[in-house]
């Protein structure tokens, strides 16, 4: 045993950083993982233990309070995690942790998370410039794709009823196609009156469609259709289709007026997370000087 690991033995905090790295890398809990993965399990926690101590040792520390209803809704989180407060207490002891151990754990937690939270509300304030800078130069973040307005009959194709066999449900889309005659008008009493699917109470609606949101063979027929059109008879797994492009939305650019509220969100949040990483770069920096 490492002089880093007889440090940790025993450490109730120590055994939480252990137990989260293998519930993260491995979804199990420690009596169940092999010997290589305890390793690697270990080497994780040794370093997130060590940030923490860190962290907590250092002055932006000083002065923060956790209070004791922060920490009881912590506990009482991981706790509804379990079916029985049995089973939670038989988890914990498995896993070197009482309730006091895990007490103790969540406070160096909740401590971490302030601190470090405190630091990130350092970081410089976005401005517009930087915003603007940022739409400018990733305009296909903020692309709104192309839209079709679709409606659609669907006739099922089930060998266990007659009328529904390939032959006879073919049959019946011809049908419906000879019918409509290319009059887009009538599409939506057709829906109600022929199809089998669901959207028939409402015309055969799909609404607004994206590319990639249908079946392939009527993703690739809907986006080859001319405005106000009614596409061939179209096969897929679940049956046979006919399709209605409505309206035809091309795509276009949201505008930087829209785009500005999230734009400004990630923009903060980057500044958060380089700050943080900053000061926790120069804190090890001078632990190691």
């Amino acid at each position: 045993m490492t002089l880093a690991e007889k440090q940790h033995e025993g450490s109730p905090e120590f055994n939480y950083h252990l137990l989260r790295n293998a519930l993260n890398g491995f979804s199990k809990n420690l009596s169940q993982l092999d010997p290589m993965e305890y390793r690697q399990a270990y080497h994780k926690a040794t370093k997130s233990f060590d940030l923490e101590s860190l962290v907590l040792a250092s002055p932006e520390a000083e002065g923060l309070i956790i209070s004791e209803q922060q920490l009881d809704r912590s506990v009482a989180e991981v706790a509804s995690r379990y079916e029985s407060a049995e089973g939670f207490t038989q988890d914990m002891e498995a896993n070197g942790l009482d309730e006091m151990g895990l007490r103790q754990a969540l406070y160096r937690e909740l401590m971490f998370d302030s601190v470090m939270q405190k630091v990130a509300s350092r970081s410089a304030e976005v401005s517009d410039l930087d915003a603007r800078l940022f739409y400018e130069m990733h305009h296909d973040r903020f692309a709104a794709p192309e839209q079709r307005v679709a409606r659609h009959i669907l006739i099922t194709v089930n060998p266990d009823y007659p009328e529904n066999e390939y032959i006879a449900a073919r049959a019946r889309m011809e049908q419906v196609l000879e019918k409509l005659a290319g009059r887009a008008n009538r599409f939506e009493n057709f829906a109600r009156r022929y199809s089998e699917c669901p959207t028939a109470m409402e015309g055969g609606k799909l609404g607004d469609v994206r590319r990639g949101q249908l079946y392939t063979e009527l993703d690739a027929m809907l986006f080859s259709m001319e405005e106000n059109r009614i596409s061939p008879i179209v096969e897929t797994e679940i049956g046979l289709h006919i399709l209605l492009c409505e309206k035809i939305k091309p795509a276009k650019r949201v505008s930087f007026s829209k785009a500005a509220p999230r734009v400004h969100e990630v923009l903060r949040e980057r500044q958060r997370r380089n700050c943080q990483k900053a000061w926790l770069a120069n804190l090890q920096k001078i632990s190691h000087a």
